[in-house]
Parts: C-alpha cells; structure tokens; sequence
C-alpha cells in the first residue's frame, strides 16, 4: 500500500484506549503466584501481574465502523437430471401410469397438453449467494477479505456497518494465501484500519468483528493461542490460532489486539460441527499486508519459483547424510528446465540457506523463495557429498501448475528381498515396466519399510545417493552404508509421478 499523508482515524483514540486499558487495569488487577516445590522453597517466588482488561467496548467502539459485509451473487450452473435415454424431463412424466403421484404433481405444474394444462414457462436464471466478513483498509474504499469468500463471485457488495449498501469490483485475489482486494468506487471517506506492525505474543488479548451466520456486526473476544501455525491449507501457512469464537461469514473479517490494529485475517475454523469450538485461525498481518499491496498495485501477486520437490529433514535422513543437525529440506526432484535444474541442483541436495537465511524446513523454503521476484539471482547454500556448497540460481516466476499422476502396479516374479527392512524387489522389466529404478514387489506391514509408508509398486531409484536399476544395486549400496557406520540408509522413492526420500534403519548389530 502507498503512504499515506494522514495516519488512520484510529490512530488520534489510541492514547486514549491504552490510557484507559491503564486505568481498567488497575481496578481489575491479577495477582499470579507459582507453586514453588519444597526443595526450592528457598527461592524467590515468581510473580506475575496482569491486567485484566474489564470490557472490550472502547477498542470495539473505534474500529467498528471499519468492518463490513461482503456478500457475492454466484452464477449457478443449471442442474441436469439424467433419466437414462429418455430425451427430457417431459418425456419421464409422458410414461407416467395414470393415478400416479407425480402425475397430478406434473399435470398441475409442468404442463401434460391438454384444457388444464399450464404454459410450460422457462426457469429463470439462478445464482448462488455466499457472505463473508471484510474491513476498509483505506479511507477511499479498499476491502480486504478472503478469497474463498469471493471465489466464483459475479457481483460484489460490501454493507457498513449503518446497513448502507455499496457496489465493489474486485481488484484482485491470491488463491494461495486465501486473500482478496475489493474496491468501492466513489462515496464518503470510509473509517479503516492498519495493520499491526508487530506479531501479537501468544496469550495476548484480541477481538474478532464480523458477520457470522449473515448477523452482521458481531463481537467476540478471546487470546491469541499460538502462532505459526500449519494447517495444511497451502505452501505458505503461517496461521495465528485465536480462540477468540468465529463462525461461518466471520472468513475475511479482521482480529485486533488492544490497539485497534488488525493482527490477522480470520480464515478458517477447526471444527467437527462446522461450529465454533475455540480453535479458529487468522492470517498474520505480515502475510496479509504484502500481499494486499502488490494486489492493491497490480492485482495479482507475482512470486519467485525455484522448481524442486521438496521435504522434511528427520533425523534418520540427517543421519544418513551425514548432516549434524536436523534442519534444511531436502530435494527430491528438480523440475524438468526449472531455474534449480538449470543451476544444478540434484536429487539429494539439502538446501541449508538462501542468502544466509537460515531454512528450518520446506515450508520456510518456499516463503523464503516466494518473497523474491522473478529474474532475481540468489545464493543458496546446500548440503552435497559431506559438506556445504554454495549455488546460485536465478529465479523463475511461479505459476499455478496442475499435475497428472498415473498408477503402475506392479507385477510379482523374481524377486530379491531385504528382510530387515521389510522389502521384496524386483526389476522393472520384471514388473513390466520401463526405466530406470527397482520396483517394490511387497512389503512386510510389520517391517520398517511400512512404518514409512513404503507400498508396493513405489519404484527405488537411489540407495545411498547410488543410482540403482537391480535388486543386487539395492543390496551393494545397503552393504556400503553399512561398511561406513550409517545408522540408516537413504533410498529415493517413485510414487505415481512424485519422488520422495526415505530413510530405512540398518539392522542394528
């Protein structure tokens, strides 16, 4: 988002919030002393003071206005019903015996020919609705919300606060991080919110504002319960969980701390029911910002792209690399004419860093990588052979990108087996298929191989870093990690078209 030349409406009531929450502090403070065990007693305590904030009506007062309604028509595809050959719906109702209920049902209201039959009218044009939550986030009419919450939409109407009505186009939206940018054209000068520029500490106070269940306008409170959290809802999850409730329509409305500044985007809930059970998650301010501004400038959000398969490095993969401690993610696969296979970069690579940015896992990967544009040369700092490396790559630009997999299933004859990992193998000519790799003929559902989810036909393209195309390459690479003292060897796994690395204990002697 540009700068702006005034500082938010909020901004002038926040001296006064926090003089207040000072004030209700006190009246409502909280005491907190630990159980000290015996053997300690001679220790100082320790204390805690809180203050425990009365009620929320100040901070609730002043960014109110702020929040909003979004509800969006959908066109809704017609609905066909199939009667198996018969050319229409007509024709179903003609062989109809007489007597039959759905006879009169027809004769009444679809029209059998006839004096009392009633013109047959074509249906109107149906739409689906769905509401969400949103806030203003500029004085002229910006809207954040969710995505998903637009999703499909044709029509965009945003309702204040007051009930009033206003028209909005979309400005853009990012599937990935499930936001979205809408804009009023014209009327007054909105009431908006900021962003917070810091993350909230677990435990601190927030308020959730929005339109649950289309009521509009609703307030819950709670704590921040964690933060950075992974709900497995895209490459990029950095959730802050509340147990502030929120319900369905609360998606895309705003979590505030005491301050009045959004924390987060409310975007999901964790719920057998579909209901509020205290578990509910926002996207962080940080995310929600970045994205908001380069959808606000140019209504998409463009992302560098590096072009591997990637994975979690577990201890037993760390220990069969050779690596002193668990961190990085591990290549399985760079992409075909991907930036990472034209810088070099191989099955088994362990990528440690980006520009000295530490990378914890995957997931610190891909938004490491994706805050880069497209075309920018980086160092990334790998783990090959023993020992770290350093690679440059240029990056490309990420694009959705949809893939097919195919199932091979395969055939059992001659087989070779390694008991003490739980495998059977075989080759692939045996198995009736082309390529490079050993198939996985069975698997021992006790053994270690099923522990990490292994199944057969997955195809074993490399033991040990060693390319393998025989059972008797599987046994010779297993020998040598064995002659080198390695607690668990790493084999690299085919699974439909996705590759994967695994690590098998050595049997221990």
């Amino acid at each position: 988002m540009e700068n702006r030349p005034s500082r938010s409406p909020l901004r002038s009531r926040r001296a006064k919030l926090l003089a207040g929450a000072v004030v209700l502090g006190t009246a409502g403070l909280m005491t907190l002393q630990t159980v000290v065990p015996a053997q300690l007693a001679q220790a100082t305590p320790v204390r805690v003071d809180a203050a425990a904030p009365v009620d929320f009506s100040d901070v609730v007062g002043a960014v109110s206005p702020a929040v909003v309604s979004v509800r969006v028509k959908q066109a809704a595809e017609p609905r066909m019903m199939n009667f198996e050959g018969r050319n229409n719906f007509r024709d179903f109702f003609e062989d109809l015996p007489n007597g039959h209920p759905f006879e009169k049902f027809f004769r009444d209201f679809g029209g059998r020919g006839g004096d009392d039959a009633r013109p047959n009218k074509r249906s109107p044009r149906s739409y689906g609705m769905s509401q969400g939550s949103g806030f203003f986030i500029t004085g002229d009419g910006y809207v954040v919300t969710n995505q998903h919450v637009i999703e499909k939409g044709t029509e965009f109407t945003v309702i204040d606060h007051e009930g009033e009505e206003y028209d909005a186009v979309l400005i853009g939206a990012d599937k990935r991080t499930d936001l979205a940018l809408l804009k009023i054209e014209g009327g007054k000068d909105f009431t908006y919110v900021d962003f917070a520029d810091e993350a909230p500490d677990v435990g601190e106070w927030t308020v959730a504002i929005g339109n649950p269940f289309g009521l509009g306008g609703s307030v819950t409170a709670g704590i921040v319960s964690a933060r950075g959290r992974d709900i497995g809802a895209g490459p990029y999850d950095d959730f802050i969980q509340i147990d502030a409730p929120v319900n369905r329509g609360n998606s895309g409305g705003p979590a505030f701390n005491m301050n009045g500044e959004v924390i987060g985007v409310n975007a999901a809930i964790f719920s057998p029911s579909g209901g509020n059970v205290g578990i509910a998650f926002a996207i962080p301010a940080s995310t929600a910002q970045d994205v908001i501004m380069e959808l606000k400038d140019g209504g998409t959000v463009v992302r560098g792209w590096l072009g591997v398969q990637i994975q979690n490095v577990t201890d037993d993969i760390a220990e069969s690399l050779g690596l002193g401690e668990t961190r990085g993610a591990i290549v399985a696969e760079a992409q075909d004419n991907s930036p990472a296979q034209k810088a070099g970069l191989r099955s088994g690579d362990t990528i440690l860093a980006v520009e000295g940015t530490k990378v914890e896992g995957p997931r610190d990967l891909s938004k490491i990588i994706a805050a880069f544009s497209p075309d920018t040369k980086v160092d990334l700092t790998i783990w090959r052979d023993g020992k770290e490396q350093d690679i440059a790559v240029t990056l490309g630009r990420l694009q959705d990108q949809q893939q097919a997999a195919a199932v091979s299933e395969a055939v059992e004859e001659e087989t070779t087996s390694l008991d003490d990992m739980g495998l059977v193998l075989t080759t692939k000519a045996e198995a009736g298929l082309d390529g490079n790799g050993v198939v996985i003929a069975e698997i021992d559902p006790d053994g270690p191989a099923a522990e990490k989810r292994l199944r057969e036909g997955d195809v074993i393209l490399e033991v040990a870093g060693m390319k393998v195309n025989s059972p008797e390459d599987v046994l010779k690479a297993v020998k040598k990690a064995e002659e080198d003292g390695r607690k668990a060897v790493l084999f690299r796994v085919e699974t439909n078209d996705t590759t994967r690395f695994v690590a098998l204990p050595m049997k221990l002697a």
